[in-house]
């Protein structure tokens, strides 16, 4: 059984380190160096760039507000990695014809190869980093994950005035 006379840090943070969205925050950076690297070294393409690529390939034809939300930058950063991505011939825009304010986005045959030597290398680094862990444990921290997630949304949208953050994070 687990001693209950700890400190809860997690509801009675003491110090800076004992912040959830710090300690969250650490491993995003810590992890994300590898992805960075490997991105930046070896691709030619940022960390927000691939966000977006890895958003299109699951989702081709996306408006390009959809990848602003789902990336959560502003649109107009969304808008200036699309260009980007599209002056690196990875991304093709395509005007909507009923709208023409509307912009679908579609990855290029270079962007989908791109892709697919990405991805397999970002999920063995996600793999490793939770090597550490049980099954169980893994479960356990995909369910608190998501249970996260919901409640931080919960809260944006009992306080709509908070702005996405500028760098979207990184």
């Amino acid at each position: 059984m687990p001693d209950t006379s700890s400190h809860d840090r997690l509801i009675e943070p003491q110090h800076q380190a004992d912040l959830l969205l710090y300690r969250l925050y650490r491993i995003h950076i810590t992890a994300g160096r590898l992805v960075v690297h490997m991105c930046e070294s070896e691709f030619g393409i940022t960390r927000r760039e691939w966000r977006i690529l890895s958003f299109l390939a699951e989702r081709e034809g996306a408006l390009s507000s959809q990848l602003a939300e789902h990336a959560m930058l502003d649109r107009a950063r969304t808008s200036r990695t699309l260009t980007t991505l599209a002056s690196k011939k990875l991304v093709v825009r395509q005007p909507k014809p009923s709208d023409r304010r509307e912009v679908n986005v579609f990855l290029t045959d270079e962007g989908r190869r791109l892709y697919g030597a990405i991805y397999p290398r970002v999920a063995a680094i996600n793999r490793e980093l939770v090597s550490g862990l049980t099954a169980a444990q893994r479960q356990q921290l995909d369910t608190m994950v998501d249970a996260l997630q919901a409640q931080a949304s919960r809260m944006v949208a009992a306080a709509p005035e908070a702005p996405l953050p500028q760098d979207g994070g990184e």
